[in-house]
């Protein structure tokens, strides 16, 4: 009977599971890079716990302390502080949250309205059809920035506002996509003998077609997470976003602009999380393309 050999006895690169991880890392070095850097959003799950201060108070004996490394910075600040003397890395840990809740939010309720109204334009064509992209071609032409502008105008900053100019500007690209996808697969012969066997609309649409554009969907939405982090950091940057008291990466760009030669930390930091969360998100929704796709996973 063979031995078993206890990992315990072999050196930790050798040990299975590492050597099956380092495989798929090899083998998908897109999908690892974006999971990495990702990671370094993660804590913002359990904000409250993981950031060493209340991200909306701050001591203004303690304004634009340097980063730990430079002359007069701490280990109490470690990335310094903002002109308030609020806490950097507190707030970066928050607005992490504050981004990534917006942009789920506005990408789940603007797909599922997108996805609703392009299976029915897909699937019944005619007038119906003709309306609803003629919905979508008015809602792509409306500038966002002057959307924004005007509901700022009306009704304040505030989260909701945010979160409606995102959807009035996501639906449309998830209406178009599954309406294009649903025109080619009505046609095939599963569809044809649904008909025949007596399923009714609703049935054929979302039983049958959806799990078929579902894939499709799934890339757009994990590629759409990072343009929307980017349009609500504009937003808040111009001020026609979050209101300025709260830790959004936009708003936090926005507060060390006037501080960019004095105080450069208060504007890089949250623009260095912008950027590495946009890439991971961007990476791994390439990964998943590639995956998804049979054509493309053979490659």
């Amino acid at each position: 009977m063979p031995q078993l050999t206890s990992t315990r006895t072999l050196p930790w690169y050798a040990i299975p599971w590492v050597v099956d991880g380092w495989r798929q890392v090899k083998r998908y070095p897109l999908f690892s890079l974006g999971i990495l850097i990702f990671v370094l959003v993660i804590p913002a799950i359990f904000a409250p716990w993981v950031a060493p201060h209340d991200p909306y108070m701050g001591t203004l004996s303690n304004r634009l302390t340097p980063p730990v490394w430079q002359d007069g910075g701490s280990m109490e600040h470690i990335l310094g502080t903002d002109k308030l003397g609020r806490d950097m890395l507190s707030r970066i840990i928050y607005g992490a949250r504050v981004s990534l809740t917006v942009s789920l939010i506005a990408i789940f309720v603007g797909g599922i309205m997108g996805t609703v109204l392009g299976l029915i334009s897909g699937y019944f064509g005619g007038r119906t059809d003709a309306v609803i992209m003629r919905l979508v071609d008015i809602s792509l032409s409306i500038p966002t920035i002057l959307l924004a502008l005007v509901l700022v105008a009306a009704v304040g900053p505030s989260f909701g506002t945010v979160i409606t100019v995102l959807i009035v500007l996501l639906w449309a690209r998830y209406a178009r996509l599954t309406r294009g996808e649903t025109l080619g697969i009505k046609e095939r012969d599963f569809i044809a003998r649904a008909r025949v066997a007596g399923a009714s609309h609703t049935r054929i649409m979302f039983k049958y077609i959806f799990p078929n554009v579902f894939n499709s969907l799934i890339v757009l939405a994990t590629l759409q997470v990072g343009y929307v982090i980017l349009l609500e950091s504009a937003l808040s940057f111009l001020g026609a976003g979050l209101p300025r008291a709260e830790p959004a990466w936009g708003v936090m760009v926005a507060d060390g602009r006037e501080l960019i030669v004095t105080a450069w930390w208060v504007s890089m930091f949250p623009g260095l999380a912008i950027m590495l969360t946009v890439l991971s998100l961007n990476l791994l929704g390439d990964w998943l393309r590639d995956h998804l796709d049979p054509k493309l996973r053979n490659l």
